[in-house]
């Protein structure tokens, strides 16, 4: 296990884990992180085993972290594919800790990208890691850092805040590219995959129910409107009334998707906010 330690004078002060099996890998991932604005102090392990044990072990400033309610680092890099124990199953044992660093995978191969999502990792890059790639990660980081901090109670909408902007990895012509919820509008259900319509007029097919991204981002404002659809709240311009039932407008172009009876009382509650979150009659 080595130590280093950032020159760079910064707020943000963050403690990290670098973790990868390949010696070159490490290196390179190292100078990047320690490069990095952001960060004061690198933690590296040769694989996912010893990974544990550095953040299970007795070093004075991460035990320190512990005992103030804080999780050993504040976010762990690691390449996916290692011998022994695997990036994925370390990723497990770092996701159930209480509070969990934010993770990142680091790998040089893309067909893990699905698997890095269901376990809520904030992003993933591909090697050779560049210096501006790794830089939007750790911007990534901050953000889930951020969302995860004590907030004082005030008075809702009726949509709960977002975390941090998720990202969707997809799979483009072999290569991993990285939406970010913010620029879904709306998701319809194709089977047990799930195609993302965006803001830029693109749409992308993800291995991913409907159900579960219903359940992880109905906190960031989206909400069933239909067996087959997940809408983005904010970005519902009009609620409409026909012969066959209700419809929505959504986004700048104006696209029109069914409401079906059984979604209808919940999505007017989120739009104009019911009696239970203090709005309404």
């Amino acid at each position: 296990m080595l130590v280093t330690v950032s020159t760079h004078d910064n707020t943000r002060q963050l403690v990290v884990l670098a973790v990868d099996d390949e010696p070159p890998g490490l290196n390179i991932l190292r100078e990047r992180l320690d490069n990095n604005p952001h960060v004061r102090r690198v933690f590296s392990a040769v694989d996912a085993s010893e990974a544990l044990r550095v953040l299970g072990g007795d070093d004075q400033e991460l035990r320190a972290r512990k005992e103030h309610g804080l999780p050993p680092v504040d976010a762990v890099f690691a390449d996916l594919r290692m011998p022994g124990l695997s990036g994925i199953e370390m990723a497990r044992v770092i996701t159930a800790m209480k509070p969990a660093p934010a993770l990142v995978f680091v790998t040089g191969h893309n067909d893990r990208a699905v698997d890095a999502f269901d376990l809520g990792a904030v992003d993933y890059l591909l090697k050779p890691c560049e210096q501006k790639r790794l830089d939007l990660a750790m911007e990534r980081v901050l953000q889930k850092i951020d969302a995860s901090a004590p907030r004082d109670a005030g008075v809702g909408s009726g949509v709960a805040e977002a975390g941090e902007d998720e990202v969707i990895p997809v799979e483009l012509a072999g290569t991993t590219k990285l939406v970010p919820r913010s620029q879904v509008q709306w998701v319809e259900a194709q089977g047990d995959y799930a195609r993302l319509f965006t803001t830029d007029g693109s749409s992308h097919l993800v291995r991913i129910p409907l159900a579960q991204l219903e359940e992880r981002w109905s906190p960031a404002g989206f909400v069933r409107i239909h067996r087959s659809y997940l809408v983005s709240l904010q970005l519902i311009s009009e609620l409409r009334m026909g012969a066959s039932g209700y419809t929505v407008i959504v986004g700048p172009e104006g696209k029109e998707l069914p409401v079906s009876r059984r979604h209808t009382r919940e999505l007017k509650d989120r739009l104009t906010g019911s009696p239970r979150n203090g709005y309404g009659a």
